[in-house]
């Protein structure tokens, strides 16, 4: 995610802050200290929403240690202000791994909250601290105790694709089919989303961001789902472009240069003397090239060498998952060890208009 800082890395997975997390501390400080106007206040302020964002670490890495037990790795985790957002690979194919993902966050909460109970219940503090004259750490652990209850709670609210959402989809798709559960899941969470934002308007701002959060969210899972399904069945041939341009790893970027502007491709496969890619030559990647070194220099030297490649009766929404994965839009198409096609979304938005237009019944892969 773009404006982000890294943080460090747990159990294998980055975990990132966004720039508006560092600007939302900021703001905590300041209102504490103008509210206060005692230092030792203030930072027990940032020091709290430090551990309310702790638990939220803890409860992104519950869904991707769980995802991880079932082979799906998490690319990342990134802290916003409104809560913290896990990247999965993939989200689980079965529907009682989705469930047991979905709720495996909510479910480190409820933990956490009952560690500090018991805390409290052994060292005989109360439990409602009275906030009126809450100073210092004396409500600190109470505050949070209550905080990881709110956040179990709030997250099994059946609005997708918060937890309860896609726990409630992973139920529908026990019983029926996954498109028509994620539809559903989808039109709920935009309902409670509405709510959310009117709630927001009259209430808590926040709750406006979640709203669109959500809203946007749902819908825009909700297509993916369908994208997949309208493309299970179709190879990878039908929709890649079998019109481009290869480069030699031998090639200056000069030469690069004038096969970019000779036509409207933009990512080129580069290949060695025997005709294997050795790597995928972006338009970003030239143009800084360029910069750096000048026409002179060879593309080997700026190709992206973290390139993937598909085999053209490959299924069109397993090779469609694997370009999302990377940062490159477009995927050389290989067949015998040679370059047979490229790939890109654009080609499979295309096709999909083109089938929609004909009102054709899919393609299917040839025996």
């Amino acid at each position: 995610m773009g404006w982000s800082w890294k943080l460090g890395r747990v159990f294998g997975i980055d975990v990132y802050v966004h720039v508006t997390f560092a600007v939302f501390l900021g703001w905590v400080a300041l209102s504490t200290y103008l509210r206060t106007r005692e230092s030792a206040e203030m930072v027990v302020g940032v020091l709290s929403m430090l551990a309310v964002f702790a638990s939220v670490v803890l409860h992104e890495l519950g869904h991707a240690l769980t995802a991880r037990r079932f082979g799906i790795k998490t690319r990342d985790i990134t802290l916003l202000p409104i809560g913290g957002v896990a990247r999965m690979e993939r989200m689980p194919e079965k529907p009682w791994q989705e469930f047991l993902v979905a709720l495996a966050g909510p479910a480190v909460n409820v933990v956490i909250a009952a560690v500090l109970l018991v805390g409290l219940s052994v060292a005989g503090a109360a439990l409602v601290p009275d906030l009126a004259n809450a100073r210092g750490m004396g409500s600190f652990i109470p505050r949070l105790l209550w905080v990881n209850v709110g956040l179990a709670i709030f997250n099994l609210v059946p609005a997708f694709p918060m937890d309860g959402g896609r726990a409630l989809r992973a139920l529908l798709a026990l019983r029926g089919d996954y498109v028509a559960a994620t539809q559903l899941a989808a039109q709920l969470g935009q309902g409670i989303a509405l709510l959310f934002g009117v709630l927001g308007v009259l209430y808590n701002p926040i709750l406006v961001f979640i709203a669109l959060f959500v809203w946007i969210g749902a819908a825009s899972e909700a297509a993916g789902v369908q994208m997949k399904a309208a493309l299970h069945g179709i190879p990878t041939r039908t929709a890649m472009q079998t019109e481009f341009h290869i480069l030699s790893a031998d090639d200056t970027l000069g030469d690069a240069v004038r096969t970019l502007l000779a036509g409207s491709q933009v990512d080129f496969p580069v290949v060695g003397h025997d005709g294997q890619v050795l790597g995928v030559l972006t338009r970003s990647g030239l143009i800084k090239g360029l910069a750096e070194k000048g026409t002179e220099h060879r593309v080997s030297e700026v190709m992206d060498r973290r390139f993937v490649i598909a085999h053209p009766y490959e299924m069109l929404d397993v090779a469609l998952a694997r370009l999302e994965d990377r940062e490159c839009r477009s995927l050389p198409v290989v067949a015998d060890g040679r370059v047979v096609g490229m790939l890109t979304p654009d080609n499979v938005s295309e096709l999909m208009m083109v089938r929609s237009a004909l009102k054709a019944p899919p393609f299917r892969a040839e025996g």
